[in-house]
């Protein structure tokens, strides 16, 4: 019975067998060139094709092989860019107090103690003549010297052609006849809440070879206003928000899209009160706010409104309040109100507080000389003012500045 049964199983595995030999689909499937070597893993290696078969087998252009797929459009950005990025280092002689014990110092310098301090940070360059942007933070008020090394090592120095301290940007020219690389502001009002956003600089002052280091984040927000500090003579609105990391020494340094052109300039990062350093959180001053700025300081060196609102102001402080018995509020006394300008056409008399210029509560007097700024001759400006303790608004139609600031 056992034979019988193994005699059987053996017929069925011949006819199996040969039934699956005659099958046409299975024989389809089989490997035309029997000599070529089944895959195995142990062979993986000896058949991995180099960067330039696998290239030429897909189709790529003839000397183009797999390592560009590396290169994106961030990289292609920051070569684009990086050759016009800079160090600036600037030299400024400050005064420092002595003990009035000192009687040889106190002598010579009454009192004060002539010393150097040495800012360093980052800029661009903006045309091939050698203009330079950068942080006003980063130069001072008065330097005595500036330097600017470019990417490839070489140092100059650098003339400052204008300052405005109040939105914290410096103009520069580089004192050399040689041309630059340089890079083009691109349009902020374009800018893409999301988009790539990579900053550029020297970070801490760092590396002495000159070529930026390189974060890469997206643009987080747009339009960003600060409450203005009374210590702190400079106003940020309408910034960039970005999450590139921004540290010391980044300060100035240009902010790109994708496509390698200037959205912004580095300029700080809010820490909340954790520490000194990048916690995500880092803001450039918008292209749009640098072209005017820097139209003007290359013009004249300063920056002046070109329209007259036709009336003076202070801050509201607590002594104005106590004695003029003024409303206890944030915003600007107005203390006197030319007869022949807009502001008198507009209504406004000297007494008056004035708290909202445009849609902006004004809690400064720095802070309003910022938002003025964003007026032109032709405009009317809204602004709301405190009369005798009644809230009033009122238009002042601007027109070309004649005289004053």
């Amino acid at each position: 019975m056992k034979a019988t049964l193994l005699y059987s199983i053996s017929i069925l595995l011949i006819l199996f067998s040969t039934a699956c030999s005659n099958d046409p689909v299975l024989e389809n499937i089989q490997p035309e060139d029997q000599d070529e070597v089944p895959f195995s893993a142990a062979n993986v290696n000896n058949n991995t094709p180099t960067a330039e078969e696998f290239s030429e087998r897909s189709g790529l252009a003839e000397g183009v092989t797999i390592d560009l797929s590396r290169t994106n459009a961030i990289t292609m950005a920051v070569e684009k860019a990086s050759s016009a990025v800079v160090s600036v280092m600037a030299t400024e002689t400050v005064r420092r107090f002595e003990s009035p014990h000192d009687e040889f110092f106190r002598y010579f310098f009454g009192g004060q103690l002539p010393r150097e301090n040495t800012n360093m940070g980052s800029g661009f360059i903006i045309s091939e003549d050698g203009l330079v942007v950068t942080n006003q933070h980063v130069v001072g008020k008065s330097p005595s010297e500036i330097m600017v090394s470019t990417t490839d090592g070489a140092s100059f120095k650098a003339k400052l052609i204008g300052i405005d301290e109040l939105t914290d940007i410096a103009l520069l020219r580089i004192e050399s006849e040689a041309t630059f690389p340089y890079v083009e502001l691109s349009d902020s009002d374009d800018v893409i809440v999301g988009e790539w956003a990579i900053a550029l600089g020297n970070p801490f002052g760092l590396f002495d070879d000159g070529n930026p280091t390189v974060t890469v984040g997206v643009v987080s927000a747009k339009n960003r206003d600060f409450n203005p500090d009374p210590n702190n003579p400079r106003v940020y609105i309408d910034m960039i928000q970005t999450d590139a990391a921004i540290n010391r020494g980044n300060s100035g340094g240009p902010l790109l899209n994708s496509a390698g052109n200037v959205i912004g300039m580095n300029t700080f990062i809010y820490t909340g009160g954790t520490s000194a350093g990048f916690v995500g959180l880092s803001f450039a001053i918008p292209s749009n706010r640098i072209e005017r700025v820097i139209s003007q300081l290359l013009t004249s060196g300063v920056v002046m409104l070109d329209y007259d609102p036709g009336l003076e102001f202070t801050s509201m402080t607590e002594q104005l309040v106590y004695r003029y018995r003024l409303p206890y509020v944030q915003g600007l006394l107005v203390t006197s109100v030319n007869k022949n300008g807009p502001a008198f056409e507009g209504g406004i008399m000297p007494g008056d507080v004035i708290v909202r210029i445009g849609d902006e509560r004004v809690v400064s007097e720095m802070h309003a000389w910022a938002l003025l700024r964003e007026f032109e001759v032709g405009d009317t400006m809204k602004v709301e003012l405190i009369r005798d303790n009644s809230l009033y608004e009122t238009g002042i139609q601007l027109r070309q500045k004649v005289s004053g600031r």
